[in-house]
């Protein structure tokens, strides 16, 4: 999803964030997958999608809330550490901020209100919550991911 900055160029601000990500279990009894991306792990509702296979994970921003210390007693399952990385103002009330995860980028839809009473910046750590249910049937596409590459069998006696 985009749209368009408050400013007069006509710059594209993105909403969203598309993870590739491996099926690591299936959890009949909760209706619940476990899918693995480079900065973690997200709990999503049941993939149609074998152990080990690829998916294709995309996080709305409007679905990204955010927590300054680690997050407890809280029904939200996704929380990922992280660091914030960009404040981008858009059109009030709406801010976009941008967590760096590691390898992720994750952005999160916040109002500017919510910025100034967290006192959020770049470079402060910060945790990313995503509910579950945000990443439901729509948000996770089984996709062709490529398979880690092996080594080629050698006839040399020198391995």
């Amino acid at each position: 999803m985009s749209a368009q900055s408050p400013s007069s160029s006509a710059v594209s601000i993105v909403l969203s964030t598309t993870v590739p990500a491996r099926v690591l279990r299936h959890d009949p009894q909760y209706g619940m997958s476990t899918l693995f991306f480079a900065d973690g792990e997200l709990r999503v509702p049941m993939v149609d999608a074998a152990i080990d296979a690829g998916v294709s994970v995309t996080i709305e921003a409007r679905d990204v809330s955010i927590a300054l210390s680690r997050p407890m007693d809280v029904s939200i399952t996704n929380r990922l550490p992280g660091r914030i990385e960009e404040i981008l103002p858009l059109d009030p009330p709406y801010v976009r901020v941008t967590f760096d995860l590691g390898t992720t980028k994750l952005h999160a839809l916040v109002t500017l209100e919510s910025v100034e009473r967290l006192a959020l910046e770049p470079d402060l750590s910060a945790w990313a919550m995503i509910k579950s249910v945000a990443i439901g049937p729509g948000a996770v596409r089984p996709s062709e991911l490529p398979r880690p590459r092996r080594w080629p069998a050698s006839d040399s006696e020198d391995r």
